[in-house]
């Protein structure tokens, strides 16, 4: 192990430690997909199957949470990836499956402004991670889909990601964004020429 700059050497989490988080990332997320980051610690809590002290004791403030689960969420959408191609029928079903779980992180997203305020340089430090991760995730499904020829060619993994997020956008609770995604994704197939 390496140490930090104050030359103690971090200690590991223990298993179960790392297993708590993991399930408190969990049902966080699960929860600020359904009723938003502002929604109550006590229905995380009650999601993960813990105590609301257990949820303080690992992110001591709402910020830490959010910023938690995001990047929680980028790691799973960037491991999920390869794992989609390898088990999925085709290339275009890992993709559309894939898209799915981006569109539940950009959904948890839509909060991480509120916990930065006005910390503009850990901002731009997440938007780097987050399109260092997956970026490179979106091309290379998408090279799979065009090269099994599923999908038209000429689509960047930046567009896509684009196009899926700005469809995420609404402020009409009668707005379906998985359903425009969804439409999105279909018009990607390879049409047939005429």
């Amino acid at each position: 192990m390496t140490s930090d700059e104050t030359g103690r050497v971090p200690q590991r989490k223990r298993a179960d430690a790392v297993r708590n988080e993991k399930t408190l990332l969990d049902a966080a997320a699960a929860i600020f997909v359904t009723s938003g980051v502002e929604a109550p610690v006590r229905d995380i809590a009650a999601k993960a199957g813990v105590g609301t002290g257990t949820i303080y004791r690992h992110f001591p403030t709402r910020a830490d949470l959010i910023i938690a689960v995001y990047r929680h969420q980028i790691e799973a959408c960037a491991q999920a990836g390869p794992a989609l191609l390898e088990s999925s029928a085709s290339p275009y079903l890992a993709l559309r499956e894939w898209i799915g779980l981006f569109v539940d992180f950009l959904v948890t997203k839509h909060g991480l402004a509120v916990a930065f305020q006005a910390d503009n340089t850990g901002f731009d430090a997440m938007h780097h991670y987050f399109l260092d991760r997956l970026l490179p995730v979106a091309g290379r499904l998408i090279d799979a889909a065009v090269a099994a020829e599923e999908i038209q060619p000429g689509i960047t993994p930046l567009e896509l990601m684009r196009a899926v997020g700005n469809l995420c956008i609404g402020d009409d609770p009668t707005y379906n964004a998985r359903r425009m995604v969804a439409l999105l994704i279909a018009g990607l197939l390879q049409k047939p020429p005429v």
